[in-house]
């Protein structure tokens, strides 16, 4: 039976890293995979009224078609903004302005960008494993300071370092599995 102390630190280690991993998640949507989606540039920064701010904040933006975003700004004169933004992005996206909405045409993805957007995606996965693995080390800190300041006996500190790892193993298990069905999206032709 664990110490209540010890269940704490064991549930914020456990609240910490599904923020990490919904975090990742958040992330890899912004990853393209064949198919338009507005969550692709939702998070541009756009350069309006003196600030930065992201594209979702001054416009909305929808997927009509498979291979075509719409960007409808809610103010007609950051349109140009809009553009500039999305052009300065680095994503390989052309939008055009008509003077009503910004249409940004997606194309099709090359062999070679599918195979960057994959490293891409593992790179932000290996980042999100970083955190679990800090989180998870923070942690075993956390029960080993209550395990001596409670004088608790040792096999409880073994018993609460073993659920802060098996928890771990949870999430990198979690990461893995959302990365391999990226990967499978991204390469799909």
């Amino acid at each position: 039976m664990l110490h209540e102390h010890i269940k704490k630190v064991i549930d914020d280690a456990s609240t910490t890293m599904d923020k990490a991993f919904d975090h990742l998640v958040q992330e890899l949507h912004s990853v393209r995979a064949g198919r338009a989606t507005p969550s692709m540039i939702e998070n541009v920064k756009v350069d309006v009224y003196g600030t930065q701010m992201p594209l979702n904040q001054v416009a909305s933006v929808s997927a009509p078609q498979a291979d075509l975003l719409v960007v409808q700004a809610w103010d007609a004169s950051s349109l140009q903004a809009i553009e500039k933004a999305i052009m300065s992005a680095s994503m390989g996206l052309n939008p055009s302005n008509d003077g009503a909405v910004v249409r940004v045409p997606v194309p099709p993805l090359s062999e070679e960008r599918r195979r960057d957007l994959v490293k891409t995606a593992k790179v932000r996965g290996e980042e999100a494993k970083v955190a679990i693995r800090n989180i998870r080390r923070h942690a075993k800190d956390e029960v080993k300071s209550v395990q001596k300041n409670e004088n608790l006996p040792e096999d409880m500190l073994y018993e609460g370092e073993e659920s802060v790892q098996k928890i771990t193993d949870e999430h990198i298990d979690k990461i893995d599995k959302l990365l391999s069905a990226k990967e499978a999206e991204i390469m799909e032709v």
